[in-house]
């Protein structure tokens, strides 16, 4: 079902692509890597996305996962056709694949991406699991300018699901919660390291299947990275 939903994604994309470019609006790429961390619990972190398209149409890839002493603990990797349907808001739709951890879940992804009033970046995201879990993922962020260099960057991250998977640790309800401050330096906007601090809080039946692996229900870590745009 997921690889004809991809497969049907890629040629929608294309054909619409194609009739676009009948018109002045150029072919376009964008490479961003928000984070690329280490932090002083030995928990290392990326988070990229990257895009391709034109006004109106994009095929997005978006990727994220967590290591933990050189093995990959977490990791997921979605690619989704995105439509402008306002001014600064994109409807998405899509695939998402968990490669970790075992064992490997796939999603519809159904969700909508921009800047809301106040020029809060948002990111809300439906996800249809094939065992019928549903899963709601909220991400806000907020650039403060300090200067023309240094920028404060306050994020918060939202999950649920309508059930629980022990065997990937997930539980029914709200799931986690995540809220990150990150102060980082634009020595030019397409490169900025940073450095932050990331509290993490996992509630219900999550945090017990946590701890039954041996990990805490909270933790917070200082973080150091950078961020790179192309």
């Amino acid at each position: 079902m997921f690889k004809v939903l991809t497969l049907f994604i890629v040629i929608t994309y294309v054909n619409i692509s194609n009739a676009a470019g009948m018109i002045d609006d150029p072919l376009l790429t964008m490479v961003k890597v928000d984070q690329l961390e280490l932090s002083d619990s030995d928990k290392n972190t990326w988070d990229a996305q990257a895009w391709i398209g034109k006004d109106l149409n994009k095929l997005w890839l978006k990727t994220e996962g967590e290591l933990t002493s050189s093995d990959v603990e977490e990791a997921e990797i979605q690619l989704l056709y995105s439509r402008a349907i306002a001014p600064y808001w994109d409807a998405q739709i899509g695939w998402r694949h968990d490669l970790k951890p075992e064992l490997n879940r796939d999603w519809l992804a159904v969700g909508v991406k921009g800047l809301a009033p106040y020029f809060f970046e948002t990111d809300i995201a439906l996800f249809i699991g094939e065992h019928g879990n549903l899963g709601v993922r909220g991400q806000f962020e907020y650039e403060l300018m300090l200067t023309q260099k240094w920028v404060l960057s306050p994020e918060i991250e939202v999950n649920l699901f309508s059930k629980n998977d022990e065997n990937v640790g997930i539980g029914s309800g709200v799931s986690d919660i995540s809220a990150g401050l990150r102060l980082r330096y634009e020595i030019k906007r397409e490169f900025a390291p940073y450095i932050g601090v990331e509290w993490n809080r996992r509630f219900g039946n999550t945090a017990d299947f946590a701890q039954q692996e041996g990990e805490s229900r909270t933790h917070v870590n200082w973080v150091a990275g950078v961020r790179i745009l192309f």
